[in-house]
């Protein structure tokens, strides 16, 4: 019973804390009417919150003839979050990282070369930018590569496979971490930003030169990462070839396009997208009508989804990581749902 009183507990802020951030400012009243709980719990989680700092007081209501409803407002500086994500600039690796508030919105954004990807590297960049923000409660790292089981699997930076880099980082710093591939986090920032009136399914696919392609999925509104997280892995495909002569043609234009529609083909097939954006140097845009045409040699038209050209991953990247970390601060619940 305490245990459940304690989730319900937390379950009522997380509403609170989340009606709030959405409106421009909230009364007990209007929270109230938003959450569904009673103008007396909401009174008092409004407290909590302004005396820890997460909420602040403004200027009272316009009088009606009675009292003067008190007014309350988010404060985005209670916490920031700081993400870092590892790219290849120039074939020269690099930490890209940004800081933003509670409500987004990005505080700092830089990039530092470093001598090599490694953990020692992210470890030194987090503890430089807690030194400069204290509110930090939240750090999301983007890797190229894939997390199983909490250790970097199959990854191009070479030194952070096998390593447990989310529970190191947390346990050193003593705040939340999350790891997550690239492709996931591109998927992601890439659903966020697409009107959908109910949960939709897209893939992003990236092909880079002298590297093998991979994508991010969302099904039915939610990533999918596999029972090992190697979803989205489409360089394993049956290609009927090797992998070293897969990197051979994938580098080539007159052999890339076939390579392309048949990984394109093979999500259709398998996953039946609305969307597919193609990404990265080695596709063009005008590269999508022909992918397009090839697929259709087996894909029925009615099925055959939206290619989308995404000139470059970066800013869907970034925002798929800041809505995840920021949502590891979140509290939820899972509530039991009809899965057919």
């Amino acid at each position: 019973m305490t245990h459940s009183s304690i989730k319900v507990k937390k379950m009522n802020e997380e509403l609170v804390r989340q009606a709030l951030r959405l409106a421009s400012y909230g009364t007990k009243s209007s929270i109230a009417q938003a959450t569904g709980l009673s103008v007396a719990t909401c009174g008092t989680l409004l407290k909590e919150m302004l005396d820890s700092g997460e909420a602040l007081e403004d200027e009272p209501e316009a009088s009606s003839g009675g009292r003067r409803a008190r007014r309350f407002v988010y404060n985005a500086d209670y916490s920031y979050i700081a993400c870092i994500y590892a790219v290849f600039e120039k074939g020269r690796p690099t930490l890209a990282y940004a800081v933003a508030d509670s409500s987004g919105n990005i505080m700092e954004r830089r990039s530092r070369e470093v001598s090599v990807l490694d953990e020692s590297a992210i470890d030194t960049l987090v503890g430089v930018l807690l030194g400069k923000h204290a509110q930090i409660k939240a750090v999301g790292i983007g890797i190229p590569g894939l997390v199983h089981e909490g250790v970097i699997n199959i990854c191009d930076a070479e030194k952070l496979i096998g390593v447990p880099l989310e529970q190191r980082i947390s346990e050193k710093h003593g705040v939340r971490v999350i790891v997550e591939n690239d492709m996931n986090l591109t998927v992601y920032g890439l659903y966020q930003k697409q009107d959908w009136e109910e949960p939709g399914t897209l893939a992003v696919m990236i092909f880079v030169p002298d590297c093998f392609p991979g994508a991010g999925l969302m099904i039915d509104g939610h990533i999918h990462r596999g029972t090992s997280r190697f979803a989205g892995e489409v360089s394993f495909l049956p290609f009927g070839i090797s992998r070293e002569e897969q990197l051979r043609r994938l580098n080539s234009k007159k052999t890339f396009i076939p390579l392309a529609a048949h990984a394109v083909a093979s999500l259709t097939a398998i996953v039946n997208p609305a969307l597919i954006a193609l990404t990265g140097e080695q596709v063009q845009e005008n590269d999508l009508s022909l992918i397009r045409e090839r697929c259709l040699d087996v894909i029925p038209p009615e099925h055959m989804p939206q290619l989308l050209w995404l000139e470059s991953p970066e800013e869907p990247y970034l925002n798929g990581l800041i809505a995840m970390t920021m949502e590891s601060l979140s509290y939820s619940l899972e509530l039991v749902e009809k899965r057919y």
